[in-house]
């Protein structure tokens, strides 16, 4: 009992190590708030990022993914655009000799662009997102089939709306820094 106690004190005391390195080379997390506890820069200016209707229903789940990851229902007027197209395509992967997939590769791609609400409506900055997953197909369970098809389809949402709000975070904390740089 005592070695299993001293191995996790360990542990935790090399992650507390690392923490202190990283902070000591500018590391900072991308959502940190202000040190009097208000939203961070990128938590503020995500809020102000007006995510446009993107078409087809695995489009409106991305939109709500990451309507929930901006938090821009907060009553913030809007300052930016954000136009995505979004697609979600399938491959056979496991094909029996009667040409049946049993297995199925959904591969879900978005593209996006951040456009500001100045006169000119100048793109800010753009990236993409992808994200791969797939699942058993049992041609026995066609119900249970299309359930895992939607289960499937909403976690590739969830991860391409990680990686742009990631994305996007990014991009606002940098341009704050330079901002600072120039002031």
């Amino acid at each position: 009992m005592k070695q299993v106690l001293g191995r996790r004190w360990a542990c935790l005391g090399s992650m507390a190590g690392l923490g202190m390195t990283l902070a000591g080379c500018g590391f900072q997390p991308i959502y940190m708030r202000t040190a009097s506890g208000k939203p961070g820069v990128a938590q503020r200016n995500l809020a102000t990022v007006y995510v446009g209707p993107i078409p087809e229903r695995p489009g409106q789940l991305l939109r709500q993914a990451l309507q929930e990851r901006f938090g821009n229902d907060s009553g913030t007027p809007s300052a930016y655009d954000l136009k995505v197209a979004y697609s979600i395509s399938g491959e056979g992967i496991a094909i029996e000799t009667n040409d049946i997939a049993t297995y199925v590769r959904l591969i879900g791609s978005a593209t996006w662009t951040l456009v500001d609400h100045d006169a000119k409506r100048s793109t800010l900055t753009s990236g993409s997102a992808r994200a791969i997953d797939g699942l058993n197909i049992f041609d026995s369970q066609y119900f249970a089939s299309d359930l895992e098809t939607e289960a499937e389809q909403q976690r590739i949402t969830e991860a391409i709306a990680t990686q742009i709000a990631s994305q996007l975070a990014i991009w606002f904390r940098q341009q704050a820094v330079k901002q600072a740089e120039k002031g």
